[in-house]
């Protein structure tokens, strides 16, 4: 039985998760807190608030063995744009995207 959290909305790029969400994925899910602990990225922050999310929920519903739940699927996708203009020379305007995700964590017993 899968163990899944979310979190939708996120404001921050989805490109910038994805490199994390695929180093923890396939492994234990200690083992992944563990790694994203110590990375100095923001995205890091938020992919260990769903991890853990997703542990809480697998006590909740009383997983057998917590501790050999393994990731087995990181998921980044993207989300709606806020899109804001930027005014430039001679009248022109840039579109400026201010991007969000939705970060998805499942885990399993394998």
């Amino acid at each position: 039985m899968a163990y899944t959290a979310t979190h939708r909305f996120a404001r921050i790029s989805p490109r910038k998760v994805r490199s994390l969400a695929n180093l923890i994925r396939g492994k234990h899910a200690d083992q992944a807190l563990d790694i994203l602990k110590f990375m100095p990225h923001r995205g890091a922050r938020l992919l260990e608030k769903v991890l853990k999310s997703a542990l809480g929920n697998a006590e909740d519903r009383r997983a057998r063995d917590v501790a050999a739940l393994i990731v087995t699927d990181a998921r980044v996708d993207g989300a709606p744009m806020f899109k804001r203009i930027k005014p430039v020379s001679r009248g022109q305007a840039y579109m400026i995207k201010r991007r969000s995700s939705h970060i998805k964590v499942s885990l399993d017993n394998l």
